[in-house]
């Protein structure tokens, strides 16, 4: 077996890394960057931390401050016309998983031409048009340092998986110190996220050593640490963990793959506007209960990992461990079922089919060691409504 392993160009990870953009556009030989980010990080003042030492440095820059949650090919088109109007040699990302999967689109999509539909899975969207540098504000997507992004299209509601190494960025910095003020509910979805990217990246049908490396470093870091930071949210190491875990359960999917919870998530975020982590979490356990039977050794290598269960512990008993403990996780971080989160149940059940179908056509559920049909997908979407 011979694997491709994918990481950007340059990574800086530690406290304060965002003040090194300067260097690293030195670095990448770029000097006029468009920052692409939300309004929030606009006017919350949290772009200081990446304008500020453009400025100190010199170096001119302009802005796209117009992403949303869940970003759309709208978005993406009226990014990439800002980025066609200048003569910008780079970009940054700055923010969450929108930003910056809006970026690689607008980059990828400036690159390849026509639209966004034309490069989603299966097709390889492998050029890039810029060098990206991402720096993230939250410890969950890992898409600072993935060749994944994840774009609505308007025309169909459909959410869809564009992947290749046009997705890639050359730099990620990676400062826990931007997530110091994350509220608790982003915390805890961003932290199941990234367990859910690290489990499914160790079971994946595309692991490889080294993203089995990445993917079981990341599940104890997060596990252990991911209760700390939402109701201690000023724990400085806490969050530094969380990040850095973030970080290593990327590089684990990017370089492995997801499998059925992020096929059957993308769908309940596409229709119904539930932010992606919170969607992952909703399922992570159902998911995991109907997948474990077909990898009882690899679903039991990740309790044992996260500290659920002793080293010695036979692998059945270990898997219902991790079954229980993600339920309780789940209790713990006041995840809402569908149902509790508002959702209505005639149109959840009506979108059944519809949901099931773009789930396998994601490819993701290709992936996973138990690989359902249309029919086992609807069941576990009615499973976890309630």
């Amino acid at each position: 077996m011979i694997a491709q392993i994918l990481t950007p160009r340059m990574m800086l990870i530690g406290g304060d890394a965002a003040k090194e953009v300067a260097l690293v556009m030195h670095k990448l030989g770029v000097h006029r960057p468009l920052i692409v980010t939300d309004p929030f990080m606009r006017d919350s003042g949290m772009l200081a931390h990446v304008t500020d030492p453009l400025d100190s440095a010199g170096i001119r820059w302009d802005l796209f401050a117009d992403t949303v949650p869940d970003p759309t090919t709208d978005v993406v088109e009226a990014g990439l016309a800002r980025l066609r109007l200048g003569t910008f040699d780079s970009m940054i990302a700055f923010g969450g998983g929108s930003p910056m999967d809006t970026a690689k689109a607008m980059n990828a999509l400036a690159a390849l031409g026509g639209k966004m539909r034309d490069h989603k899975v299966p097709k390889a969207a492998d050029k890039a048009a810029v060098p990206l540098i991402c720096i993230p504000t939250t410890a969950g997507t890992g898409s600072e340092v993935t060749k994944f992004c994840v774009i609505t299209d308007t025309e169909t509601d459909e959410k869809m998986l564009v992947m290749g190494l046009g997705c890639l960025p050359a730099a990620a910095l990676v400062d826990y110190r931007l997530t110091m003020k994350k509220p608790f509910r982003l915390t805890a979805d961003t932290g199941i996220d990234s367990i859910t990217h690290a489990v499914e990246a160790y079971v994946s049908k595309k692991r490889n050593p080294m993203s089995d490396v990445y993917a079981l470093t990341a599940m104890r870091r997060l596990y252990t640490h991911i209760r700390i930071a939402c109701f201690e949210p000023e724990n400085e190491q806490a969050r530094e963990q969380m990040m850095l875990g973030a970080t290593q359960a990327g590089l684990a999917f990017s370089n492995a793959s997801v499998a059925l919870v992020h096929g059957m998530s993308r769908p309940i975020g596409a229709f119904f506007h539930v932010p992606h982590g919170l969607s992952n979490a909703m399922l992570l356990p159902a998911v995991t209960e109907f997948s474990a039977e077909a990898a009882l050794d690899r679903y039991a290598d990740c309790a044992r990992a996260m500290g659920i269960s002793p080293e010695d512990e036979g692998n059945q008993s270990a898997v219902n461990r991790l079954l229980d403990a993600l339920r309780r996780l789940n209790e713990d971080l006041k995840v809402p079922t569908p149902k509790d989160y508002g959702i209505d149940e005639g149109r959840y059940m009506e979108l059944l089919d519809t949901m099931a179908s773009q789930a396998i056509a994601s490819g993701s559920p290709g992936n996973n060691p138990r690989v359902p049909d249309a029919a086992e997908i609807v069941e576990l979407y009615k499973r976890v409504y309630a």
